[in-house]
């Protein structure tokens, strides 16, 4: 027969025995405040900081739906490396509004629209508005342009196919 136990005592003392510290989840308790672990903690995985640090400047950016955005990837061709394509959509900005950089890995795309203070609206539905989006390149990922097309910005990708490199590593003796 099941037995299910509701009584205050029963849940007390199951919460008690609710494991905190860092085997709990990856996180471990300081004080009041939560310390995140690195996943990248392991003795194995060497040389991964920087890739964490992208991780975390990637995940504070993903916060904002605007402007609303595609990405494509197109199959690999014969002797061709991969190939993406990002596609924003920016209906009412012109070239002059847009911005497009490059910062270390990171793409930073920024549009700005002027104000048009000549204009009285008796509704005005589409706001002048600026934004800021950006997406974090992989290594070797090159941007090969950008076309801004009936509303639509594309900015191409690609990343050549690496050389497989194979390196034998002599071992010195004492």
């Amino acid at each position: 027969m099941l037995e299910t136990a509701t009584s205050r005592e029963h849940i007390m003392s199951s919460l008690l025995s609710v494991p905190t510290g860092p085997s709990r989840g990856r996180r471990s308790l300081k004080g009041n405040n939560m310390t995140r672990v690195s996943l990248f903690s392991s003795p194995l995985l060497l040389g991964f900081d920087e890739f964490e640090r992208v991780l975390e400047r990637a995940s504070k950016t993903a916060g904002d739906g605007y402007p609303p955005y595609n990405i494509e990837r197109f199959e690999r061709g014969e002797g061709r490396g991969e190939h993406l394509c990002i596609s924003l959509a920016l209906a009412g900005f012109s070239r002059e509004e847009l911005e497009i950089t490059l910062e270390e890995n990171q793409l930073i795309i920024r549009g700005r629209q002027k104000d048009d203070g000549d204009r009285s609206y008796l509704h005005r539905g589409i706001a002048a508005r600026q934004f800021q989006r950006a997406f974090v390149l992989a290594d070797g990922m090159e941007v090969r342009g950008a076309k801004l097309e009936n509303g639509l910005l594309r900015i191409d990708l690609e990343r050549r196919e690496p050389e497989r490199i194979v390196r034998r590593i002599e071992i010195k003796g004492a």
